[in-house]
This record gives C-alpha cells, structure tokens and sequence, in this order.
C-alpha cells in the first residue's frame, strides 16, 4: 500500500530531521491489528475507547525505534535489578556521549554517592517527545497537503501510544504508534525458553524466532513508571503465527470478539494474554490433533476453560520468560466477578458468540455505508464481503451450540486433558464446568 511507505518513510524522516534523535536508517515493525487486539503486551487501561466501524475501518500497530541496538560491539545495560520480572530499565551509562547528550532530556538522572551520573532512558519522556515530534510533522504535512496524502483525522497520546486515524480514500486507518527499542539476537533472561520443544521446531528456524526483541513503553503492577519498560518479543510472534493452524487462529479471534469487552473492567485479561494461552496451547497439545480443519468449536470451548483455569488460579506464564506470571497482581474478588462471567459464556457460548458476530456484521455495515458516501476506495474494507477467514462466522455458532447439546454436563474442551472428556475441569459457585 503506498499509504504505508508515506507513513513510515516521510512522517518518521520528518520526525528525524526535527532533531535527529531517531535512527537514520531505521526498521519499523507494522503489525496488522491495533494495540486494542493484543498484537503487543502493553496495558489497555491508558487508551481512549475506539469502535470499528464508528471510528475507525482498519487498524494497525506501529513500533518505530528510538534507539535501534544492533551494533554487537555497543555494550548495552538492561538493568533489571529494580524491576519485576519480564521488565527492565535501560542505563545509557556505557554509551557514547554523543547519544547521551542527544537523549539526555528524555532521561530519568541519577547521581551516585561516588560522583558518577547514571541516565536511564524513560519510556514516558521518550512518548511525550515523540507525541511532541509526531505533532509538528502531521502539522506541517496539513498546511501543505498534496494529492493522495491522508487526510489527518484525529491524533491523541494514550499513555505511553500515539494514536492516529487517517482518512484514506473513504478509509479510516487507525495506526497505534509505538516507541520502542530495538535489540538484535536474543535477552539473557529468556534463555532457558529455547531449551525446551516447542509446536513451531521443525517448521520454521530458530533464528527466524530469535532475530530480536523489544522494550516496550510499559512497567509492571508495582513498577516505576518513569523508568520501566516491558520486554516484547512482538517480532517472534509475528513468525509463530505463521505456524498455528486455520482453525486454531478462527477460534482464538471467536473467544477475543466475545470475552474482550466482558472482561475488559475491571482490568484483568487482555487479548495479549489470550494470545499466549493460545501459543502454550500449541506447545501443549498433539499437532494432528490441532490440525484439524474442522474443530474450531472444541478449540474454542478449550481457550474458553483454559482462561477459565488461568483466572482462577490467578497464573498465566509469559509464553517466552515463562517464570513471569501475567496475572499475580490480580485480586481475588477481580478473578471472581470476572470468573463468575466466564461461566456465563461457557454454559451458553453460541448465544455470546452469535452477539458478538452481530457486532462485527454491525461494524462492517456502518463502514461500507460511510464507504458508499463517500468517493471510492483502493483499499479494501477490513472484513467486506470476502471478510478474514479467520473470523467467527454463524457456522461456528451453530457447531458450538450442537457440541454443548450434544454433551450436557460435560466440559468437552479436550485442552487440559486430551485423553478424558468427561470430567468436569473447574468449579464455581458450586457449579462444574
């Protein structure tokens, strides 16, 4: 799309120019799906509340890096000493004084009793500058606007993420802009990950899963905002999924259309944490079994009882650092109430999932009627008449309301344990599910 060539190479050259903090040559990463989706582990408590089809048609993630740490030879200080785990503060004490002076303003400072300075790069003075920078160019793009260019719709910090929508055509692409920091190879940390077998050995290369990671602005529960930034392997995942089946990937975007606004507040799941049950899901369960072309009902059902299983005991283990727990800090009335809903869910799934469908068709509709208002598009609508085959469709619905009929009583997910069907798996309010 010529759009996305505008957006990374002349917005962010611009942005470079300003002050040349940004990489000259750098490597942004686009995600398809906004921060919303769970495409990256950030906190969604920050960000303004978008709907698709009233605000937006297509949505997207942007990581652009303010420092790209590539170079083997620069040694780098992830200092993880004050953080929780999966988290670190990034020292700039061993860099040269070139990048220490150009960076210095978007520092926390600290001075040693020895004398000696430390500069930690802080992940909301780098989204404030970068909210700052991004302003002035999409301001400059506006008073000399030339044809085919976006038109800017809305521009908004949330948190630490700078959101845009843009008028493409009659489009509206909402893009989640995301200062990052960019490493090659792979975190100490995550190490002992790549001991272990995985679902995608054998199918794609160990180093097409380990070229890098991120920092991304965001801390931990108790964590130092100003210092704190979450390790992301948003760039591994990008290859992981190239190895999850057609059916799998249908029903994780079945049970992230129905829980996602159940259980959005209070804060507790996010889809980035059903993204990872799904991924240990992969790692758990027999290939030819999740192979199957037409059970994503049972797969549904099982990411269903598996979040189920993971809020009530209050455990969901980052997929690569798995001695991080994503949901430790979760209280014990959150993890009730919102276990509470999800027994809703699983004793009549086709019911929410034919709701949420209804809202998808709902969406779609409400932007092909602002697409016929306005001039014709060269970009497709997100999900128009041939839609994403991995979205839920009715058939689903109807494949879910025959297994649950068909099995009463009985927790017919098969996740937990393959080889028995027949027993009840969770108990809630004295009920079995």
């Amino acid at each position: 799309m010529h759009f996305h060539q505008w957006n990374n190479d002349d917005c962010e050259g611009m942005v470079q120019k300003l002050d040349q903090k940004l990489p000259v040559a750098n490597e942004y990463l686009l995600l398809s799906g906004g921060v919303r989706e769970g495409v990256v582990d950030l906190d969604l408590d920050e960000l303004n509340v978008y709907a698709r089809g009233t605000d937006y048609d297509m949505d997207f993630t942007l990581l652009v890096p303010a420092l790209k740490l590539h170079d083997r030879n620069q040694p780098v200080t992830l200092d993880m000493r004050h953080s929780a785990l999966c988290h670190s503060w990034l020292s700039l004490r061993l860099f040269d004084e070139g990048t220490i002076s150009k960076w210095k303003d978007c520092c926390t400072i600290v001075d040693h009793i020895n004398g000696a300075t430390n500069y930690f790069f802080s992940p909301t003075k780098v989204a404030d500058w970068f909210y700052d920078s991004i302003s002035i160019v999409l301001s400059e793009i506006q008073k000399k606007p030339q044809r085919g260019m976006p038109k800017v719709e809305k521009v908004e910090k949330n948190g630490t993420i700078i959101s845009i929508i843009l008028g493409v055509g009659s489009s509206r692409m909402l893009y989640d802009i995301v200062p990052v920091v960019s490493f090659k190879g792979w975190p100490a940390v995550a190490q002992s990950w790549l001991m272990e077998n995985h679902f995608w050995d054998g199918k794609i290369t160990e180093e097409e899963v380990i070229s890098g990671f991120y920092l991304v602005p965001a801390c931990s529960y108790k964590g130092k905002k100003d210092n704190e930034w979450r390790l992301s392997f948003a760039r591994s995942e990008v290859q992981l999924k190239k190895c999850i089946s057609s059916s799998l990937m249908q029903a994780y975007q079945a049970c992230k259309a129905i829980i996602i606004k159940l259980l959005s507040r209070p804060k507790a799941i996010s889809p980035y944490h059903l993204r990872s049950m799904m991924l240990w899901a992969c790692d758990r369960l027999p290939a030819n079994y999740l192979a199957q072309e037409d059970y994503a009902a049972h797969f549904l059902l099982g990411l269903i009882d598996d979040l189920q299983h993971c809020l009530v005991n209050k455990m969901c283990p980052n997929y690569f650092i798995p001695q991080c727990n994503m949901l430790e800090h979760l209280s014990e009335e959150t993890v009730m109430l919102h276990a509470r809903k999800l027994s809703s869910v699983r004793s009549d799934p086709a019911e929410h999932l034919r709701t949420a469908i209804e809202h998808v068709k709902a969406a779609n509709r409400l932007t092909l009627e602002l697409q016929r208002r306005g001039s014709t598009s060269s970009i497709p609508s997100p999900q128009s008449d041939g839609g994403d085959p991995n979205q839920p469709d009715d058939r689903l619905a109807k494949k879910l309301q025959q297994l649950v009929t068909e099995n009463p009583g009985k927790s017919i997910s098969v996740f937990i344990n393959p080889d028995d069907v027949t027993r009840p798996h969770f108990r809630i309010d004295d009920k079995f599910f």
